[in-house]
Formats: C-alpha cells, sequence, structure tokens
C-alpha cells in the first residue's frame, strides 16, 4: 500500500523532480501533483511525464493532499505558506527539502494550520545541474535525508516521513534545527562560498590567464567550477538565511587560512605536512562512509 495517497511536490527542479521519481519508483504514492511557478518547467514536467498531474497554481495541487513537500528557494517560503497554508488538508502532513532548517521553521511554522503535521526535512544531496530534466530517482540512494522536527511534532508523522526518505533510498538523522544549521555550514555552506570565491578571482584575471585557467582546469580548479555551477538563487537564500552559522566557520575557516599563509612564508614544512596528513584521513573517512 502506498503511504500517502495524494502528494504534492510544490517547486519542480532537480530536487523536486527527482523526489517524484523516487516517489513512482518505490510506488510511495498513489497520485503525485506537482506545481511550478515556470511556464516552462511546467511543460517540461508534462513531456517528462514523472507526474500524475502539474497545476500552475500550487493551491490547485495541494487540494486533498496528505503530503506536501515544497522544493522551492528557502528564501519563497514565507509567501509560499501563506499562500498555500489555509488550504492544507486536515491531517495533512508539510515538509520541505531546504538546506536551512531554522529559517525554514521560522518562515513556515506561522502558517501551518491546526491540525496539519509539520516534518522540516534536508535530503543531503544534490548535482551542479538544476530543471526537471536533471532529475532522476537515484539521486538519493544512499545519501542522507536529515529530520528536524519541532518540538512537540507528531511521532507518527514524522515516521512516516521518515518511512518515505528511506523508499526513496536515503538514510535518516534526526537533529536539532539549530545543530543541523551549524553541521551543514561547514560541510556543505562553506565549501559552496569559496568555490563560487575562487571561480569569482579566476574571472578577474587577464584574459591571456583566463584561457589558461580553462584550459589546463582537469586540476582541482575543474572540482570548483562544479560546485560553482549550482543554483544561485538557492544559494544565496542559503547564506542569507544561515547567515550566523556560516559567517562563524568563515571566522575559523579565515583564522586557518592565515595560519596556513604564515606557514607557506616560513618554510614550516612540518606543519604543511601535518595539515595535508590530518585532511587526507578525512576525505578517507568520507569513501569509507561510501558518501564520495
Amino acid at each position: 500500500m502506498p503511504l500517502f495517497r495524494r502528494a504534492a511536490v510544490i517547486g519542480i527542479g532537480l530536487i523536486g523532480s527527482s523526489l517524484a521519481r523516487a516517489m513512482r519508483r518505490g510506488r510511495l504514492v498513489a497520485h503525485i501533483a506537482g506545481s511550478d511557478r515556470s511556464a516552462r518547467v511546467r511543460d517540461a514536467a508534462r513531456d517528462l511525464g514523472f507526474l500524475d498531474s502539474v497545476h500552475a497554481d500550487p493551491i490547485d495541487a495541494v487540494a486533498g493532499a496528505d503530503l506536501v513537500v515544497l522544493c522551492t528557494p528557502v528564501g519563497a517560503l514565507a509567501e509560499l505558506g501563506a499562500a498555500i497554508g489555509p488550504h492544507l488538508a486536515p491531517g495533512a502532513v508539510l515538509s520541505d527539502v531546504g538546506s536551512v532548517k531554522q529559517a525554514v521553521i521560522r518562515d513556515l511554522g506561522p502558517h501551518v494550520p491546526e491540525g496539519v503535521h509539520f516534518v522540516p526535512a534536508h535530503p543531503v544531496a544534490g548535482t551542479e545541474h538544476s530543471g526537471p530534466e536533471a532529475g532522476f530517482a537515484e539521486l538519493f540512494d544512499g545519501r542522507w535525508c536529515i529530520l528536524t522536527p519541532p518540538p512537540g511534532t507528531d511521532p507518527e508523522a514524522v515516521a512516516k516521513v521518515a518511512a518515505l526518505w528511506r523508499g526513496c533510498g536515503s538514510q535518516i538523522e534526526e537533529m536539532d534545527a539549530a545543530h543541523h544549521d551549524a553541521v551543514l555550514a561547514i560541510t556543505s555552506h562553506l565549501p559552496h562560498l569559496i568555490a563560487y570565491t575562487i571561480v569569482g578571482t579566476a574571472t578577474d584575471l587577464e584574459e591571456a590567464t583566463q584561457r589558461e585557467v580553462i584550459k589546463f582546469s582537469a586540476g582541482g580548479f575543474r572540482d570548483f567550477t562544479r560546485i560553482a555551477a549550482s543554483d544561485p538563487v538557492m544559494w544565496r537564500d542559503v547564506f542569507l538565511n544561515n547567515r550566523e552559522a556560516v559567517l562563524e566557520m568563515l571566522g575559523r575557516f579565515t583564522e586557518d587560512l592565515t595560519a596556513l599563509q604564515r606557514a607557506i612564508r616560513w618554510g614550516e614544512g612540518d606543519k604543511l605536512e601535518e595539515l595535508f596528513t590530518r585532511t587526507r584521513a578525512i576525505r578517507r573517512g568520507i569513501i569509507e562512509a561510501k558518501q564520495a
């Protein structure tokens, strides 16, 4: 039996379209409705056929849904919550996929009606591509999905959201929203900020040097450009809505970078080797955890 009768996926880009495909693959939902503000995206979703119905108005998508998952940039959630809140069915589960959780609870919480269960979630998965064409059902296989239910959330609703993501291939972790934001600031947000900065530095070089940077980018620069190709609207909202944790981690990184700069200037090879040995062990741990 499906976990849910009707799921509404609001925002059908990379994550939303992958979620719909994964739900269909696992036969987790009887009817999957999708909505997106972009007519081009809606047309593409119809052509690709991973939804049972496509709606221009999110209110039409959530009508009668017992699961609603918001897959839009975090900055759009307050307005979206105000629009759909009065139309959520009693007993429905409301969730999201944002990579910042305190802001999601702050912006969506006031719009959740009595009797609707609010279970924020963050599937820690993605690619540098965007749009419904980029989605695929296997995106979440073996990846973590973090649930951050506010205190007092119905345990049965939390269990159903956990079962949904397990059915999509994910491993489940539950944690406090503030702790989530601190952890993701160093594992995801700061790396993206550094990548955007390094690629931005390259764009300021002389034209001839720029051409050589692109030509010889098979080294580390290639990996930075992959991260920096991610959706700019999504990451703008992430940094603005997790600014305290990001600034804290950025301050620590700046201190470590200054120490590294000093070691290079003074030829302290032992310090450099010690650092590189420690960081190499971290990389090996990521590979062993099958998160590479």
